[in-house]
């Protein structure tokens, strides 16, 4: 006859074993179980991540190109604001120019000045009077060229 110490031993390893076996093989039968097309909570949470680190570089991206063009429309608008406000300034000046000239304060000189271009219109007493008028024009700073339109009159 066999011990009875041992017996209770060999019980409890048996009864171990048989529980170790147990969650071994619910284990393994868990696993087989598992879709493959299902994520866990840790691939969701990865994925959600990288979808929120794509969407901030993309709106980085998106954030920097709106800042360039921007900068680019003020400064063409600040670049045309100035060309307009140098060719005010280049007609008044010719204007004040030909004003002070005796021969041409009587007449009617018609000044337009676009990109720095100046054009002369109206009518003059003489070819002389039409040559000084130019003249003058082309004395004033900012003046690409001169157009000179003037015609000479008899009155």
């Amino acid at each position: 006859m066999t011990h009875p110490s041992h017996t209770l031993s060999q019980r409890s390893a048996w009864r171990l074993l048989g529980l170790a076996g147990a969650v071994a093989l619910s284990l393994g039968l868990a696993a087989c179980d598992r879709n493959s097309g299902e994520q866990t909570a840790g691939q969701k949470l990865d994925a959600a991540v990288a979808k929120t680190e794509q969407a901030a570089a993309d709106a980085k991206v998106k954030l920097e190109d709106a800042t360039r063009d921007a900068t680019a429309a003020t400064r063409s608008a600040a670049a045309d604001a100035a060309a307009v406000m140098d060719d005010a300034g280049i007609t008044a000046k010719v204007s004040a120019g030909l004003a002070k000239d005796s021969e041409l304060s009587a007449i009617k000189i018609d000044v337009d000045t676009r990109n720095g271009i100046v054009t002369l219109t109206g009518p003059v007493k003489s070819a002389s009077a039409s040559e000084r008028a130019e003249t003058i024009a082309r004395g004033v700073q900012g003046v690409n060229s001169v157009v000179n339109k003037l015609t000479v009159s008899a009155t």
